[in-house]
């Protein structure tokens, strides 16, 4: 093996170790289980989604503290304004866009997330949170939120 040639094989194999380093780090970093790792002919790395990335079915709970406060935090005001921009299934980008936002990891933890959680809006493919084809748009339960009478509660003068 030529010294170049050794050169090469020596990044190539800290790239490798980086890689799952870093595929770990970042599993954890999004909430996700820990990737299940197989090697034999082939490395088959098995990816769980963030449990917490699916939408709860009860929203009873949503309500019943916004109605127990009567107060907006912020968190509320931004379910808000993505459900008032939500038009039939819209990608993150377009609602980035919508909402006029650039941070993609602020969309998702301020407005995705909690909106998620509420059972506000759901996935096009909740199989797959992290696929490039995802889409959002509203539950019926979202649906509802924006049909409610405009006042104090909903953070609108």
């Amino acid at each position: 093996m030529t010294p170049s040639a050794s050169s090469r094989s020596i990044k190539f194999i800290e790239k490798a170790g980086t890689g799952i380093r870093r595929i770990r780090d970042e599993a954890r970093e999004q909430g996700c289980p820990e990737p299940e790792f197989e090697f034999d002919n082939f490395t088959t790395v098995t990816f769980r989604p963030n449990p917490e990335v699916r939408p709860d079915a009860d929203t009873e709970g949503y309500r019943v503290a916004e109605q127990a406060t009567g107060q907006v935090t912020p968190q509320d005001a931004g379910i808000a304004r993505l459900l008032e921009v939500i038009s039939g299934t819209m990608n993150r980008r377009q609602l980035q866009n919508a909402l006029g936002l650039k941070d993609t990891k602020h969309i998702r933890k301020t407005y995705l997330l909690p909106a998620l959680q509420a059972g506000l809006i759901e996935m096009t493919i909740p199989d797959k949170p992290r696929s490039s084809k995802q889409c959002y748009r509203l539950t019926p339960a979202g649906h509802e939120y924006l049909n409610k009478p405009r006042g104090r509660d909903r953070g609108k003068n």
